[in-house]
């Protein structure tokens, strides 16, 4: 409709107009997937983005099952809420864009606490620590980040260990990124590369695979592991990081850390620079 005198739109249409068009983009990329646990529950069910084919952290079982670290943590985290959980696997690349579009409540899916993802993330408090290594031929002389320019080396594409090895070997190293961590370890086993950046409990994989000829080489950085929100959900954010507490505290933590890890309970920082455990 327009101005009777000018055909053209008259003030108070040109303002719902913006009116609208500010609006809808809003309307669109709004999640629609709950951001509270009164939501969770009232939706009946937990959605968590996991991985799935990262064990011991998340993999699926031969009878299609997820099991792993980051299922039983995310099993316990919906029996906390009184609902079920509804398992997501992902690749390493996909995680944060599943829970950034609301195709995820929650991510328990073997995310590094770093402070680049923590700018487009909310990390819970850190719930599990791992390792990020360079592993090689046992009879090949790693000792140095300059020997890895000997070896063709693979890691998963984006994730920490291509930060670490792309970081730390020289610049003349031939580095394969693969599309998540079992793609990376089949190149390694398959001899598509000579080493891989990986972490700790990669070598239990490999092992099975190739027994007695790879090991563990070089040391980059120890990482903490924390569970993922959408910025600015406070509530849920502090519903999972007093259920971290929780579980540290009654014991229920370490009996995973033994069925999975093999060790005890980590000692967590109570801060980690450019990551904040709370939503603001």
């Amino acid at each position: 409709m327009t101005s009777s005198n000018t055909g053209l739109p008259n003030r108070r249409q040109v303002l719902l107009a913006g009116a609208v068009g500010l609006a809808a983009p809003s309307l669109l990329l709004r999640p629609a997937l709950a951001v509270t646990p009164a939501e969770i529950k009232a939706k009946g069910k937990l959605v968590v983005g996991i991985q799935g084919d990262n064990p011991p952290w998340g993999f699926v079982t031969s009878a299609g099952k997820q099991d792993g670290l980051d299922a039983d943590i995310a099993a316990l985290f919906g029996q906390e809420l009184g609902v079920p959980v509804e398992f997501v696997p992902l690749e390493v690349n996909n995680r944060i864009p599943a829970l950034t579009t609301g195709r995820v409540d929650v991510l328990f899916a073997t995310m590094a606490m770093l402070p680049e993802r923590a700018k487009v993330v909310q990390f819970s408090k850190p719930y599990v620590a791992n390792t990020i290594v360079l592993i090689g031929p046992k009879s090949a002389v790693i000792k140095t980040n300059e020997d890895m320019a000997k070896f063709s080396i693979g890691v998963a594409k984006g994730a920490a260990q291509d930060t670490q090895v792309t970081k730390n070997a020289p610049a003349s190293t031939t580095i394969r990124r693969y599309d998540g961590d079992a793609p990376s370890i089949q190149a390694l086993v398959s001899g598509q590369v000579q080493a891989l950046g990986g972490n700790i409990f990669y070598i239990q994989r490999i092992e099975q695979a190739r027994p007695g000829e790879f090991e563990n080489k070089l040391e980059f950085q120890n990482l903490y592991n924390g569970a993922c929100t959408r910025q600015g959900e406070k509530e849920i954010n502090a519903a999972i990081n007093a259920f971290i507490d929780k579980i540290r505290a009654n014991g229920e933590l370490q009996k995973i850390y033994d069925k999975w890890m093999k060790v005890p309970v980590h000692k967590f920082p109570d801060s980690l620079e450019g990551i904040s455990f709370t939503a603001s």
